[in-house]
């Protein structure tokens, strides 16, 4: 699979260790940045990142940072884009059953970097459910 990746500052350590993580397992990852831990403006990164998922060149992408707040709400700018905050593997899970969720968005400062892991698989090994789901999908973009 093909993935996008993304972090602020917050959430570099993170971002790297999942990338490493993805690459292992067999995935392409691309990562958007940032690429070092120094402050950054998180939009600079999320919003390439889910240019890139609207324009069909990722199915899927992985934003992290402190808390997750700010990337999502960034990202659930974006047309089609349904972001999703996930600090347990359930919710992730949920997220892509019912939402059909195509970002996930960790909390670094809230999860071990094991949990993120089991996030993030969870995330994208799990499928959305269509039917009645689908209808109220259909309704969230404006």
């Amino acid at each position: 699979m093909k993935i996008a990746i993304g972090s602020d500052h917050a959430g570099f350590e993170y971002k790297q260790m999942l990338a490493k993580w993805l690459r292992e397992a067999g995935h392409e990852v691309q990562d958007f940045g940032t690429h070092s831990p120094n402050s950054v403006d998180y939009p600079d990164f999320v919003h390439p990142l889910a240019s890139a998922i609207t324009a069909d060149e990722f199915k899927q992408g992985i934003l992290v940072c402190g808390s997750a707040n700010g990337v999502c709400i960034t990202a659930n700018k974006h047309r089609g884009i349904r972001a999703a905050i996930a600090w347990e593997p359930e919710l992730a899970s949920l997220a892509r059953q019912h939402n059909d969720a195509n970002i996930l968005c960790v909390p670094a400062r809230f999860v071990s970097e094991e949990a993120a892991r089991e996030i993030a698989e969870k995330f994208l090994s799990t499928e959305f459910e269509g039917g009645r789901h689908q209808t109220r999908v259909n309704k969230i973009d404006c």
